[in-house]
């Protein structure tokens, strides 16, 4: 008599699948509302930040310097930037690198939903907070301070999906780096004040001398800032700067992929 065959377990259906997965986002996004350090980062600190500015009497005059611009125009850009750049570093790696040291991503392993999920479903609701946050900065610059629309929708978006690509990837690669929560925070905020500085926070990139601005025109943040700008001056952002954040983009999503670790 022939030994009988171990059942193969059964495929999970895919719409169960679905559900499973939005369950994993609604409960990251209830984690960030419980948690609101990333949420206030991200949203609320480029919204005080552009009622500052706003409300600068100087900041409000044409500057030839500034290519006739406002400085108040100029710091737009950087602040979308700036409000991606604190969810990319301070609100994707440490919660990762938490999960992997507390064995959920282990854990989740052993069930249908695999620990992929996890990361997508974070990277989903952090993506979602970046588009509130650049929306926010834009509908309110134009609403409450007059800084006129966009000139190049298609430019505009392009270029905001590329800059929350290269730096949730950079994000990515710093978690997938990085061998405890500790030292994740550390890494992100070492990297934020140089790449702030690269975006034009202090200094408009305008304004800055020309072998830091050909130097910044190479960085993530100074890429997707240039890029943002033309959009929004009338003109579909020029090839560099697209291909730069693309690089980015693609080059830190393939060492995060090849260097993370779930446990």
């Amino acid at each position: 008599m022939t030994a009988q065959a171990p059942a193969l377990p059964r495929p999970v259906p895919r719409r169960r699948l679905g559900r499973a997965f939005g369950k994993i986002v609604r409960n990251e996004a209830r984690l960030a509302w419980r948690s609101p350090g990333a949420l206030i980062a991200g949203i609320g600190v480029p919204v005080v930040l552009l009622i500052v500015l706003g409300e600068v009497p100087a900041f409000q005059q044409p500057t030839p310097d500034l290519g006739g611009l406002t400085r108040f125009q100029a710091d737009i850009p950087v602040l979308i930037i700036f409000g991606f750049t604190l969810l990319a570093l301070w609100g994707t790696p440490g919660p990762l690198v938490s999960y992997r040291e507390q064995g959920i991503l282990r854990r989740l392993e052993t069930t249908p939903a695999s620990p992929v999920w996890l990361l997508a479903g974070q990277g989903a609701v952090n993506v979602a907070m970046a588009a509130v946050s650049a929306l926010v900065v834009l509908f309110g610059s134009a609403l409450a301070f007059g800084a006129p629309a966009p000139k190049s929708y298609g430019g505009l978006v392009l270029s905001l999906v590329l800059g929350i690509g290269d730096l949730f990837a950079i994000g990515l690669c710093i978690a997938a780096l990085a061998p405890t929560s500790a030292t994740a925070n550390v890494i992100s905020r070492l990297a934020f004040l140089p790449l702030m500085f690269f975006a034009g926070l202090w200094v408009p990139l305008q304004l800055m001398p020309d072998l830091l601005r050909e130097i910044s025109e190479f960085t993530p943040v100074g890429a997707a800032v240039e890029a943002i700008q033309d959009s929004m001056q009338g003109q579909f952002p020029p090839t560099a700067p697209l291909l730069t954040l693309a690089a980015y983009a693609v080059v830190f999503s393939l060492l995060a992929w090849r260097f993370f670790r779930w446990e």
